[in-house]
């Protein structure tokens, strides 16, 4: 029975000592749980954790550190690139749309100031060249020829129809009587509240509107640089063809009806409804190159507002028609007219001024003077001076340029005024 006790309170004693120790375990084990981390520790776990993937999976343990693998956001990943675009939204955005009664609108009313009223300013502008596609230009034209008065179409292929012209070539309608765009030509400076000009271009053969009136020979470059209160419209007339045809400008009024329909393209493109007024009265200068005689001829004689036309410029242009050149001289002595001419055209511009002197009209024989109402100037260039080169280099260089400042210099005229530099010039 001794024996008995003895090993049962050893046992019992054994049970409180492992018991104690656990207790004993579990505190420093909690105690631990409310410390930091050990760095030193973190960091050889780190590396003993690097170099035990080094030696299970190589390829990543060179770079798979958490900056790897959770890169921080950059800047440009939050917002857009050049090329992309971000849609701005509300909240508002999302919620229901719910009708919204608009408030009654209320009458005008002004608001009372002590501030001066400062004089009405044109926002600024830039010049305005433009294509316009018009039915009253010269082509398509399917009337007769005046002079054979015969159909101008005098010639057809299967469905095709065409002109056979003076040299005996053929021109298809659909290639070279079909465009009717104008180029139209508004300076930046242009203001249809003050008196102004537009001027008319006739461009001869072989030529368009855009590589050879507006590239070439700077047709609306010259209005613009010259000051002027003066616009542009160029008809097109036979597109790059050795033809001098005035299609719808052979017509009686075709010249009137022309300037009537261009007065309400000027005013939508000027932004100025009321404008059509005073384009549909604005004085006209017709100006004819080369083969632009004919139409320029025929627009005097039978256009149906002769009395319009202000000025008449012909640049080595007097083939032909000098009887309709003499016959508006004549009637209309408050314009001017002047031609200048190389030798190609030397015999039929004297021809003409000598058709003049018998009639009792003064002419001048050099551009050197101003431009006054009645003045007949006609002008021989010298040699060097070429055909093709004429429109920007006559008597002098941009002949047209020259020809609106002596104008706008002359007020009897009462055409146009030169464009002030002053930005408030055109308030007054």
């Amino acid at each position: 029975m001794r024996a008995d006790r003895t090993r049962s309170g050893t046992h019992a004693l054994m049970l409180r000592i492992g018991l104690v120790s656990s207790l004993v375990a579990l505190s420093l084990t909690l105690v631990q749980c409310g410390r930091a981390p050990n760095p030193a520790a973190l960091a050889a776990n780190s590396q003993a954790n690097v170099q035990v993937v080094a030696k299970t999976n190589p390829q990543v343990a060179s770079g798979d550190t958490f900056e790897d693998r959770f890169p921080a956001p950059q800047f440009r990943e939050r917002f857009p690139s050049a090329s992309e675009s971000l849609l701005q939204r509300q909240m508002s955005d999302f919620s229901p749309k719910r009708a919204v009664q608009q408030p009654p609108e209320q009458a005008p009313y002004k608001v009372a100031s002590l501030e001066p009223q400062v004089p009405y300013k044109r926002p600024p502008r830039e010049d305005l060249t433009t294509l316009v596609s018009m039915k009253s230009s010269a082509f398509p034209y399917f009337g007769n020829n005046p002079a054979s008065d015969a159909p101008f179409l005098n010639i057809s292929k299967g469905d095709r129809r065409g002109h056979r012209s003076y040299s005996g070539r053929v021109y298809w309608q659909d290639e070279t009587y079909s465009d009717s765009r104008v180029l139209v030509h508004v300076p930046e400076h242009f203001d249809v509240r003050k008196p102004g000009v537009i001027v008319v271009f006739f461009h001869g053969n072989g030529a368009t509107l855009e590589r050879d009136v507006r590239d070439r020979q700077l047709v609306p470059k010259q209005i613009t640089d010259s000051g002027a209160n003066a616009i542009l419209l160029a008809p097109q007339m036979a597109v790059d063809a050795a033809d001098s045809s005035a299609g719808k400008f052979w017509q009686a009024g075709g010249f009137k009806r022309f300037m009537e329909e261009s007065a309400a393209h000027l005013a939508r493109l000027t932004g100025d409804p009321n404008g059509a007024r005073a384009f549909a009265t604005m004085p006209i200068v017709i100006v004819g190159y080369s083969g632009g005689f004919l139409p320029t001829a025929w627009s005097l004689e039978v256009g149906g507002i002769s009395d319009r036309v202000r000025g008449v410029v012909l640049l080595d242009a007097v083939y032909g028609e000098m009887d309709k050149f003499a016959s508006w001289i004549e009637n209309h002595r408050s314009g001017f007219f002047v031609s200048a001419y190389t030798r190609y055209t030397a015999r039929r511009d004297r021809e003409l001024m000598s058709m003049l002197r018998q009639k009792g009209i003064s002419v001048s024989e050099d551009m050197d003077g101003p431009l006054r109402p009645g003045s007949v100037v006609f002008v021989e260039t010298g040699e060097g001076i070429t055909h093709r080169d004429y429109v920007t280099r006559a008597w002098t260089r941009d002949p047209l340029k020259d020809v609106l400042v002596k104008m706008s210099a002359t007020p009897a005229l009462a055409l146009t005024r030169v464009a002030s530099t002053n930005p408030s010039a055109s308030s007054r």
